[in-house]
């Protein structure tokens, strides 16, 4: 591995054991073996090395999400549903979940404005992602249609299962839960 690769190893190291705002670009630099100077020569700066790295470890979850591909129910049908939500619910219950720092990193993300416009923009590749997980199909057929309705609403239980999650995981629905709920939302809508 390169210092580029190091770096980016060491940051993802570091978010999970320190966080975003307790990381400084010494932490990175101890844990992957480089220099202070690598930081801006590969990444511009340490919040921006933080981001890249968060990101990836975003996307390296996407196997999680499938459960090693054993996802039951025709795509679209409510077997999937709550198939793919125990998956990710699972990496939730995990100790050191990745998704303890995505709370840090939106409760601060007002005060690092070029970082959450990277990964605001990480965010909807991310809806854009996880669609074929749900629907089927491959990411490159998704629509942009769909990403902004459907892949939003994805996210946005994605966002407020991490938020109780983190906050109380003893009273935090499972995915039969979520499933009970997304079938009592179509029966009040009439089936339609």
């Amino acid at each position: 591995m390169g210092h580029r690769e190091d770096l980016l190893e060491g940051a993802k190291r570091c978010l999970l054991a320190k966080g975003f705002l307790r990381t400084t670009a010494r932490d990175i630099v101890k844990e992957s073996g480089t220099n202070l100077a690598s930081i801006g020569y590969h990444y511009g700066s340490k919040d921006a090395l933080l981001a890249q790295a968060y990101v990836e470890m975003v996307e390296g979850m996407s196997d999680a999400f499938e459960g090693g591909g054993a996802l039951r129910g025709e795509p679209g049908s409510l077997e999937r549903f709550t198939d793919v939500w125990a998956n990710i619910i699972q990496t939730m219950r995990e100790p050191g979940s990745l998704w303890r720092l995505s709370m840090e990193i939106v409760a601060m993300g007002d005060q690092l404005p070029e970082v959450r416009a990277h990964l605001a923009r990480a965010q909807r590749e991310g809806a854009r992602g996880i669609l074929p997980l749900f629907l089927g199909g491959h990411e490159d057929d998704v629509t942009d249609e769909q990403v902004d309705t459907l892949g939003s609403f994805y996210l946005t239980l994605m966002m407020g299962l991490m938020a109780q999650w983190t906050f109380d995981p003893e009273s935090a629905p499972d995915a039969e839960r979520l499933t009970a709920g997304l079938r009592q939302v179509i029966e009040a809508a009439g089936g339609k």
